[in-house]
């Protein structure tokens, strides 16, 4: 019980401050206004986060919380190249709503020039398990190749939704990522249908 509760108030916290950057910006947030948005104490903030800048990490705990509720509404008879589709527009849509251009920009920077933990890269993410559990159950059922290994098929589907992303903040937002990505990614994917 103590692991939910501790989970339940970082969740809150994350959640109130992508809030907050969304609506007045990163810069104009501060970790009080953080703290009041998510009804945690400062010691709370503080016993998880050194400061508002170890937040921007922060951003693939919304992704993946965005794909356990993906996972519990999604067809399960959907042909599973279609599925990966459909998380796919699910996520670019939330991006495009939800996160800040410039957070995302920010984020990815960090990506590259941090020594310590690539979030977006960790595997135990539930993002990496799901698209595991996906193509394995594609490749199963006959719908996705077989001649190529799970792991190869999730790293290129991952590398292609990164590079959408990262082109659309280099590119400053000017199209719809949701409807560039729904036109790309099975042009990308598609030579992994069986």
């Amino acid at each position: 019980m103590a692991k939910k509760n501790t989970r339940n108030t970082k969740g809150k916290i994350i959640e109130a401050a992508w809030r907050l950057f969304y609506r007045q910006g990163y810069d104009d947030t501060t970790v009080e206004e953080i703290i009041a948005e998510s009804g945690t104490s400062r010691g709370s903030f503080y016993h998880y986060f050194e400061g508002k800048d170890a937040l921007l990490s922060s951003v693939s705990y919304l992704f993946d919380q965005k794909y356990e509720e993906l996972m519990e509404t999604m067809d399960p008879a959907m042909d599973r190249f279609d599925q990966l589709m459909y998380l796919n527009r699910e996520l670019f849509a939330m991006i495009e709503n939800s996160i800040s251009l410039d957070l995302l920009a920010r984020l990815y920077s960090s990506q590259l020039i941090t020594r310590g933990d690539k979030h977006l890269l960790d595997h135990n993410r539930t993002y990496y398990k799901l698209l595991r559990q996906i193509v394995l159950q594609g490749q199963e059922r006959g719908e996705l190749r077989s001649d190529v290994t799970v792991n190869e098929m999730v790293r290129v589907y991952a590398l292609c939704e990164r590079a959408l992303i990262y082109d659309w903040c280099l590119s400053e937002g000017d199209y719809s990522l949701l409807q560039y990505g729904t036109a790309m990614m099975p042009m990308f994917f598609g030579g992994f249908r069986a």
